[in-house]
């Protein structure tokens, strides 16, 4: 039987993870992330790590070893050579591991959580791809809240991204969380019912 692999992406700090955790706890979905693959990536000991540290130095790294993440984010943030380049070592393992995970999974249908989706082309991974969606004002607010950013750290943040505008444009689903999280749920029980002739046996 073919599976259902939904593809969950969107901007930064618009909702992907409520949306994939009500997924998981309502339907018992089993979730994939791409964020959790790429942690493991840059693991202590890790050849991704190692590339890092030559790649930006010793103080890339905390005292005990493990990757200064806001130290890094400062710099890929801000310069998109730099992202593209980190993107491109991380890519390739992030990518193995959903191939892994969806081989080895007896559920038939996925969600892959992945941000990055469109701007690292994994469209042809997923069967269908929903966009979670709010304002760019609320987006940024919401960002800064959640990461303790200042107005420039979270627009770079943001702008890092494919403007969530083509994202939108790109999506089969769209998902509108610029409301309540009621509304914001009752969007995604419909989400989840869509196509059903073709999974009628899949949830």
């Amino acid at each position: 039987m073919i599976k259902r692999l939904i593809g969950l992406t969107g901007g930064i700090a618009t909702g992907k993870s409520t949306v994939a955790n009500y997924l998981h706890s309502a339907y018992n979905l089993p979730i994939l992330d791409a964020d959790v693959y790429a942690r493991d990536a840059v693991s202590i000991g890790s050849s991704t790590l190692a590339q890092i540290a030559a790649r930006y130095g010793k103080e890339i790294l905390l005292s005990d070893g493990n990757l200064n993440r806001q130290k890094l984010g400062e710099i890929v943030f801000n310069q998109s050579e730099e992202r593209n380049w980190l993107e491109s070592v991380i890519h390739p393992y992030v990518r193995n591991c959903f191939d892994q995970s969806i081989n080895e999974s007896s559920a038939n249908t996925l969600v892959l959580v992945i941000p990055l989706l469109f701007e690292v082309g994994l469209e042809n991974l997923v069967s269908e791809i929903w966009v979670v969606y709010c304002s760019p004002a609320q987006q940024q607010q919401r960002l800064i809240q959640r990461n303790h950013l200042n107005s420039e750290q979270a627009t770079a943040r943001i702008n890092s991204q494919l403007p969530i505008a083509e994202k939108v444009a790109k999506a089969d689903i769209v998902l509108d969380n610029s409301s309540t999280l009621e509304s914001l749920l009752q969007q995604v029980d419909v989400a989840i019912t869509k196509n059903i002739h073709k999974y009628r046996n899949n949830i």
